[in-house]
């Protein structure tokens, strides 16, 4: 299976001097399928964010290899960032980032018309996503008129209408109730499986991640374990991810 992301010995460390170094990621390596759903797990101050904004090219490294699709990006210039980020990676949030001034279909076209996209190509290109979603109906609609589950399948087709080679999730599910958990978790398993979508979300919580194919836990900015899913049943995960955050320390996300 060819890697879509890859991490090679990445540290990340903050502060100055030899007593007032914090080693946020500490010689993570690490990999994501073409096509695979992985979770990064571990309670706060385990480097899971860190790690994420290292990957998504918010935050730079102190030292160490990542490869989104086999280019280096701890190589790439500062002033390329943003094309980068735009042609390879989707981005879903906690807080979704919608603007409010826009309609949910504009808010998902607005990448297209930033890269300059014919606007015949944007209207078809937002039609077959929001049907994937289950969002057609509420294209008209303003952020502020709609539900947030409805508001996160939103951020989901955002982030999906470039077709990036990676999709990031940081905390989606954190501002949704158990319900809209649910049905973007569901979206989101039904987009790896059937769109081939490479997805890698941080999360703290078991639920979310038993969607997943694989988890990676950490504690101190290392990685403490590593678990497939492989033929267990969601429910089996889930226990086998408790298991493994009761040995972890630190706090359990919702159970549901």
């Amino acid at each position: 299976m060819e890697h879509i992301l890859t991490l090679k010995q990445v540290k990340k460390y903050y502060g100055g001097g030899m007593h007032n170094i914090t080693k946020a990621v500490d010689g993570i390596s690490m990999y994501v399928d073409k096509g695979e759903f992985v979770a990064i797990m571990g309670a706060s101050g385990s480097g899971k964010t860190t790690l994420l904004n290292c990957i998504s090219t918010i935050d730079t490294v102190t030292s160490g290899y990542i490869y989104v699709n086999n280019q280096d990006i701890t190589k790439i210039k500062e002033k390329d960032l943003a094309d980068f980020r735009r042609e390879n990676l989707g981005f879903i949030f906690q807080d979704f980032n919608l603007l409010d001034t826009l309609t949910i279909e504009e808010n998902i076209s607005l990448s297209l018309i930033i890269n300059k996209r014919n606007p015949g190509d944007i209207n078809k290109l937002v039609q077959d996503i929001a049907g994937k979603l289950g969002i057609s109906d509420i294209l008209p609609k303003f952020p502020y008129e709609v539900s947030g589950g409805q508001k996160q399948r939103c951020a989901c087709a955002r982030a999906l209408i470039n077709e990036p080679g990676l999709l990031l999730a940081d905390e989606p599910t954190g501002a949704l109730d158990s319900k809209s958990s649910r049905l973007l978790l569901e979206t989101m398993s039904e987009i790896n499986k059937k769109m081939q979508a490479s997805i890698l979300m941080v999360t703290h919580d078991p639920f979310s991640a038993s969607f997943c194919e694989r988890i990676l836990f950490l504690k101190d900015g290392k990685i403490f374990n590593e678990i497939f899913k492989m033929e267990k049943s969601r429910k089996d995960f889930f226990n086998e991810i408790l298991d493994i955050l009761t040995l972890l320390g630190g706090e359990v996300g919702n159970v549901r």
